[in-house]
């Protein structure tokens, strides 16, 4: 697989995403439902963002391993928030974890008026091997 990233800006480097990627030569691909802070048992998170954060990501991580696929294939992730406000002070997280597996990827956030029952973030991955 050849993946090449596409910057014609420098701007959107700080914020860990690019504005496409190319991917040539793949092998498989696999379309990840959004990942929430949903327990092994189906039971939703009431918690707080930051800790939702940690699980959605955990649970994306889970999906991903499961297929056979790694975190370093994703190409294209969707963050849906029912509070961008709420979400932003914890972004670092999710940034951190994009450099941890060298992640080069295009990204949408949206702000939806709800999510599935309590709640607050939903990770939408694409990824490639």
């Amino acid at each position: 697989m050849e993946k090449r990233t596409v910057n014609p800006w420098k701007w959107q480097d700080g914020r860990s995403y690019s504005q496409a990627v190319e991917v040539k030569n793949v092998k498989s691909t696999l379309y990840c439902s959004g990942q929430a802070a949903i327990d092994p048992d189906g039971t939703s998170s009431n918690k707080e963002m930051k800790s939702q954060l940690h699980q959605a990501i955990a649970n994306l991580e889970e999906v991903i391993s499961a297929a056979g696929y790694a975190c370093e294939g994703i190409v294209r992730l969707n963050i849906y928030t029912t509070s961008t406000e709420e979400l932003w002070p914890y972004f670092p997280i999710l940034q951190e974890w994009i450099a941890k597996h060298k992640i080069q990827q295009a990204v949408t956030m949206l702000e939806v008026k709800g999510l599935f029952e309590t709640l607050k973030v939903e990770l939408e991955a694409t990824v490639v091997k």
